[in-house]
């Protein structure tokens, strides 16, 4: 399970600027702003913004300049190979060492959407033990108690983190998890498709496709 929220993509006109700055042709632009308020590439631009991006990760800094932030909430199963990408990503998490106590645990504070029968009612028991170590923390206070919930806990605790990165980034993301095994990359990466001049400037497409 894997849930995107409250995407933004910002900085837009200032890369696509910058772009035009080694060789002085910003008299070609013609971007402008829609009625809705959104920031659309002209042909002159999105001509130049394809060309860069083809040329390579030196020619196609302005990438760098274009932002995302969005929220997701995965399991940590699917955060940790996420985490592999420590360059130019920043994430806030929610907190399982401070918060974990502070609600009662439900199964569907797990991914279990690809789970079996027999396998869901096993982590159903699961995820009953963990209430029952809940309610006996929140008594005593006791330390054992909590580490017994931080230690058994399921790598498929759904954790929610909002998270920045860049289009040079997601092209990474993209091209390494495409063809990932795990649905949640697939999501994930369908997502980033969806992103304004997502097929142009990610992906690389060419303009029939």
């Amino acid at each position: 399970m894997i849930r995107i929220e409250r995407t933004s993509v910002m900085n837009l006109e200032n890369a696509i600027r910058g772009a035009r700055n080694p060789m002085n042709s910003w008299a070609r632009s013609d971007s402008f702003y829609d009625e809705n308020g959104q920031y659309v590439l002209g042909p002159n631009d999105l001509d130049l913004a394809r060309r860069l991006r083809k040329a390579g990760s030196d020619h196609r800094k302005y990438l760098r300049q274009i932002f995302v932030s969005v929220d997701v909430t995965a399991p940590m199963y699917w955060w940790k190979e996420y985490d592999t990408y420590k360059v130019a990503t920043v994430a806030n998490s929610t907190s399982t060492m401070h918060k974990i106590t502070s609600k009662p645990f439900d199964i569907d504070d797990f991914s279990h959407d690809h789970m079996t029968p027999a396998t869901e009612a096993f982590m159903q028991s699961i995820v009953d033990e963990l209430e029952k170590i809940r309610l006996r923390y929140l008594e005593t206070k006791d330390k054992s108690d909590w580490y017994d919930i931080i230690q058994l806990l399921p790598s498929s605790y759904n954790q929610m983190r909002t998270c920045s990165f860049n289009y040079e980034t997601l092209i990474n993301i993209y091209f390494a998890r495409k063809d990932h095994k795990l649905a949640e990359w697939h999501t994930f990466c369908d997502w980033i498709l969806t992103l304004p001049y997502a097929k142009e400037l990610i992906v690389c497409a060419e303009p029939n496709e």
